[in-house]
């Protein structure tokens, strides 16, 4: 016998197959246009390089931190697009153990990296969902900060990189699009940034396609 929860998860998967259908026998109507979005993520970052710094240290631990980004697009067809971001990836901060020598004892290192991307995305529609794969570069700036515990009454900055950069960007994910428009996808992307050991965001995309 069926119970009322039961019917309603039923009921509700019914619906959920009829709206897919229904979107996949239109998901021909809007092929190629512009399209304007908004993402939140997780950035993850280990850094790898202190100038003149890293034979003093020991363990780094893997930061993380909330990202967002807000992005520009169009698709010249369901297969192919150009895509334009502005991205900020946090401020993600995380500790290490001091190795000891020069008197340097464990700390905590913060890392502050914003900038702009320029991408080529490829597509492979199915039905409503589609698969994606996409390349492009990445201008920023980024700041590592490094305190050490032991030096003065306020955890002293005893290291700071301040510069500005370029990196390569590879990102893959999948996607659903309800009412032709209304794009959702889950992404990962991977960044090859000077000083940071692989690090890789995974985002959680909605755009709107015009």
């Amino acid at each position: 016998m069926f119970t009322r929860p039961r019917v309603y998860s039923v009921i509700f998967c019914l619906a959920l197959c009829c709206t897919g259908f229904a979107q996949a026998v239109n998901a021909e109507d809007n092929p190629s246009g512009p399209y304007l979005g908004a993402a939140v993520g997780q950035f993850n970052v280990k850094v790898e390089d202190f100038e003149g710094l890293t034979d003093e240290l020991g363990n780094l631990d893997d930061g993380d931190a909330t990202a967002w980004k807000v992005f520009f697009g169009w698709r010249f067809n369901p297969y192919i697009s150009l895509e334009a971001d502005y991205i900020d990836l946090g401020n993600p901060s995380a500790n290490f153990e001091g190795s000891g020598s020069g008197g340097l004892d464990d700390g905590e290192y913060q890392v502050d990296m914003s900038g702009f991307g320029l991408y080529a995305k490829g597509t492979l529609p199915l039905g409503i969902f589609e698969l994606f794969a996409k390349a492009g570069y990445y201008w920023h700036d980024i700041t590592i900060d490094l305190n050490f515990d032991n030096v003065g009454a306020n955890n002293g900055n005893v290291f700071e990189s301040d510069e500005s950069g370029e990196a390569w960007v590879y990102g893959v994910g999948g996607g659903v699009t309800f009412i032709d428009h209304l794009n959702v996808a889950l992404e990962y992307e991977m960044l090859d940034v000077d000083h940071l050991d692989d690090p890789y965001t995974l985002w959680l995309n909605a755009s709107w396609r015009f």
